[in-house]
């Protein structure tokens, strides 16, 4: 299992690297546009300059992933991009849902392999 979240690790480190750089530097051709709704959500997302903040996200996330550094903290960064990521393929794009499924089984892999770090955050809260 260990090795199986070391490569889940490196695997979604160099996705988020990539693809948060991209946000800043755009070498990775996109095609057109999607119209209607899927459409509108990206305009937005990239002329209020959000996909920047986004990407930077993306590629603290990633690079603390691929130094093996900072990983449950990683996690916490990544994990609500990937809740939106996959709330917006699933109800705008869902073409592009196999990659964000793939994204979080990796996530969970290495989250389990951490999941003590986590542990006190499910625990309940103590009154004074």
């Amino acid at each position: 299992m260990k090795i199986v979240a070391t490569i889940a690790r490196y695997l979604m480190g160099l996705i988020f690297v990539v693809f948060g750089l991209n946000k800043f530097f755009n070498f990775i051709p996109s095609g057109p546009m999607p119209t209607g709704l899927a459409g509108e959500f990206m305009n937005v997302f990239i002329t209020t300059k959000y996909a920047m903040l986004v990407g930077s996200f993306e590629v603290v996330g990633g690079l603390f992933l691929l130094a093996n550094r900072f990983v449950p903290l990683a996690l916490a960064f990544l994990a609500p991009v990937i809740v939106n990521i996959l709330f917006v393929n699933a109800t705008m794009t869902p073409q592009a849902l196999p990659v964000t499924i793939v994204v979080t089984v990796c996530w969970l892999l290495v989250y389990f392999r951490v999941r003590s770090v986590f542990q006190p955050l499910f625990l309940p809260s103590k009154q004074e």
